[in-house]
């Protein structure tokens, strides 16, 4: 099977979950093949969350695909990304708003991310390498944030840097201290939606996740060295 029917399978199976057809397109132009490690190259397909380097994970689609969907993005919109990671959601973000901002704080990953937007010519992101946790104050407001991993609470300093109507997505729960993931049940995740509105944010929770934790701070040279293979 080609990866263009693959792609198309794995589309088809997006698009019962009321995924929508701009997002569906993305998800299908998207190589994730081009985003996971060599030994898992045959599962790049799969609905399936795979390992990375630095402990890491590239989520399933269907979590992609859904997250993307609850932005609700539009060609103008400008977005952050707290964790680039292999830079899959940052690739499927990209044809849908006018720029992406993405923050990792493995300089290793970012490195990889970076040789793939090239690769893709995918012009319109923008790389950091620093603790997300932070935001991007620089080019804060934006009309859009997403957490690719999971925090305990939701940063109030990130919820300044949204535009007034803005969108915050982020996992919100208990999240493993380990680069180890741990059995579903031992983590409680909820995929959390934050508007802010006129009188202040709303929040509201969607479906139970389950991301790597987000980490503050930058790792050491050492142990971003020790933890390259997945």
């Amino acid at each position: 099977m080609t990866a263009d029917s693959r792609a198309i399978q794995l589309v088809m199976k997006l698009r019962k979950y009321g995924i929508g057809p701009r997002v569906l397109d993305a998800i299908e132009r998207t190589p994730r093949a081009a985003f996971v490690e060599q030994p898992f190259e045959h599962a790049a397909w799969d609905n399936t969350a795979l390992p990375i380097a630095c402990g890491q994970t590239i989520s399933q689609p269907l979590i992609v695909a859904y997250v993307t969907d609850a932005l609700r993005l539009e060609p103008q919109m400008r977005v952050l990304e707290i964790g680039t990671g292999s830079g899959y959601q940052a690739a499927v973000l990209s044809p849908l708003c006018r720029r992406v901002y993405t923050i990792e704080r493995h300089r290793l990953l970012l490195k990889d991310a970076e040789a793939r937007f090239k690769a893709l010519k995918l012009e319109n992101i923008v790389t950091r390498h620093a603790d997300g946790l932070n935001g991007w104050a620089e080019q804060a407001p934006f009309d859009r944030i997403l957490l690719s991993a999971a925090v305990e609470q939701v940063p109030e300093i990130l919820v300044e840097q949204l535009k007034p109507g803005g969108i915050l997505i982020a996992p919100v729960g208990t999240v493993p201290k380990s680069n180890v993931l741990p059995a579903v049940e031992s983590v409680s995740q909820r995929l959390v939606q934050i508007i802010l509105g006129a009188n202040g944010p709303e929040r509201t929770e969607l479906i139970p996740v389950m991301y790597v934790p987000m980490v503050a701070g930058l790792p050491g040279k050492e142990a971003d060295e020790r933890a390259k293979k997945p």
